[in-house]
């Protein structure tokens, strides 16, 4: 079946052009298979500089040359250059070939072919390109019939398996359909009584070494991503060539099959972020009062939460504002539903794109382990946000806020409050996770944010201290942060801040010169630790 969208050396002889000068092998007989991916005529030494790789050099031998050193030369560079054959034209330079020049085609290994009559060049040029530009029209409508099978099917109600079996069957051998970082989505294999199209897969693509250099013979074609950036891929199409040789006809079907498997995952992606947003849609209306307690289960249990007397879990991870509008949410959904499979508890996630937020439900077997299933989720949420691609440098880290376990009358506000906390703790430190409780001045001093009297208060208490930072070194705010963090215990302090304690002594002494308090009275402190805290809501 295969001719690489060419024809063979041998198939050439036959044709009526060279088949009239009665051709002769003197050379490579056992390699008349090869692909003649074109023809080209000449009669210059250089030649072989001009050329490719894949022709049938047709000459007279002008250009070979008069002595023996030279014909071998002429040979070997054609040879080096990896054309299909030599084809020469017996007549005034040569009545027969020399020995020197049927050598050095013998121990090169190509074909050389002398011709006993003269031909035209043209017609036997002509004749060839005709019969390989027919080739690839007959490469191409099998190609195509694969593509129209492929369609056929997703118009009867197949998806990506079917496309991929139909692929399979066409080229007799394994196809898989792999992430862009190598992840296997899909196998498919040639039949009942072929192997195991997984056990293949781990042992010819499985390793992570091995899908960094593909497989002897294999055929990889991009699945485009159809993303905002030009050239990204969404998935990739793996032939492994196990049964039998993957060709040229085989890359071409396998190409347009790509093209029908990018619109499925487009599609696929579309619904699966569609049903993620009816579930964000869900868990807002419900944070939101818009869904009574009562009506909650039974909604929640078409979108398959069926958490039964348990109590319920509300987590909120919020994303930075940046990464919001570009994220693909439906990625980030699979990816920590995968992630949360393994939690052992019934999980309701949705994703509110605008809000960059992702709500979560959980029902859990009791209230005692909240702590626990706690950190597996921020594990999850945080891991999915790395498989989706939603991390970016310089941007806040993810916030992942976990409320009160409680019934579905209390459902709705411990999720209102999961929410707002989160946009509150944004650009805390990074923790695994916040307890909502913990968080409420926080969120008081959030909810204060466009207030001139938090403002005020700031840069009364603060002010002098911020101001001195903007100019001055070493900055002392992260000095006084520290202090107030470790309970005004100075050798936990200097110990974090890695510094002698005569330092940080000298550090707080010029502290309270510049604002002019006492940092061991606990109305002082408190004061400014609720300023350090309100400094991040206002400009």
């Amino acid at each position: 079946m295969e001719n690489q969208g060419g024809i063979t050396v041998q198939r050439a002889l036959e044709l009526p052009g060279l088949r009239s000068g009665l051709p002769e092998v003197m050379a490579g007989a056992d390699r008349l298979s090869r692909t003649v991916r074109w023809v080209h005529a000449g009669e210059v030494p250089n030649i072989a500089s001009l050329l490719k790789g894949g022709e049938l050099l047709l000459t007279t031998g002008l250009g070979l040359g008069t002595r023996p050193a030279e014909q071998r030369a002429f040979v070997r560079r054609l040879a080096d250059r990896g054309i299909a054959a030599l084809v020469v034209e017996l007549g005034p330079r040569f009545s027969r070939l020399p020995a020197s020049i049927v050598d050095a085609a013998r121990a090169a290994g190509l074909p050389l072919v002398q011709l006993h009559r003269e031909v035209p060049f043209v017609t036997v040029t002509e004749e060839i390109h005709t019969e390989i530009v027919n080739g690839h029209y007959a490469l191409l409508r099998q190609a195509e019939d694969v593509h129209r099978r492929c369609t056929e099917a997703l118009l009867g109600g197949g998806g990506v398996p079917q496309v991929l079996g139909i692929l399979a069957d066409f080229t007799a051998n394994p196809v898989f359909l792999e992430t862009a970082d190598g992840q296997l989505l899909y196998a498919a294999g040639t039949g009942a009584a072929s192997a195991d199209p997984l056990q293949i897969w781990d042992g010819m693509r499985g390793g992570r070494e091995a899908r960094a250099t593909p497989p002897a013979g294999a055929v990889l074609v991009d699945v485009p991503g159809g993303g905002a950036g030009s050239g990204s891929v969404r998935a990739r199409l793996v032939l492994l060539a196990v049964s039998g040789p993957l060709v040229t006809v085989h890359r071409m079907a396998a190409e347009r099959a790509a093209g029908i498997l990018a619109v499925v995952l487009m599609q696929a992606r579309q619904e699966e972020e569609l049903a993620a947003r009816g579930r964000g849609d869900f868990l807002t209306d419900l944070a939101e009062g818009r869904i009574t307690p009562e009506d909650a289960p039974a909604q929640a249990r078409v979108l398959g939460f069926r958490p039964g007397e348990a109590p319920l879990l509300p987590v909120v991870m919020r994303l930075a504002p940046e990464l919001s509008s570009s994220g693909n949410w439906a990625l980030l959904a699979r990816a920590v539903l995968e992630e949360l499979s393994s939690v052992g508890v019934p999980v309701l996630l949705g994703v509110r794109p605008v809000e960059g937020r992702v709500p979560l439900l959980l029902g859990l077997r009791s209230g005692t382990e909240r702590t626990a299933v706690a950190d597996r989720v921020a594990a999850a949420l945080r891991a999915g946000v790395e498989r989706a691609g939603l991390e970016r440098a310089g941007s806040y880290p993810p916030v992942v806020v976990v409320g009160v376990a409680g019934s579905w009358a209390a459902a709705g506000a411990g999720l209102r409050h999961a929410a707002e906390t989160a946009t509150a703790a944004q650009g805390l430190g990074d923790r695994p996770w916040y307890d909502a409780r913990r968080l409420d001045i926080d969120l008081l001093l959030w909810r204060l944010r466009d207030h001139p009297d938090l403002a005020a208060f700031v840069d009364r208490a603060i002010g002098p201290l911020r101001e001195h930072d903007r100019t001055a070194r070493p900055p002392l705010l992260p000095t006084l942060e520290s202090y107030l963090a470790h309970a005004g215990r100075k050798a936990e302090t200097a110990r974090e801040l890695h510094l002698n304690r005569q330092t940080l002594y000298n550090r707080l002494a010029r502290i309270g010169e510049l604002l002019g308090t006492d940092l061991d009275d606990p109305q002082t402190v408190l004061a400014l630790s609720l300023a350090l805290r309100a400094r991040r809501h206002i400009p």
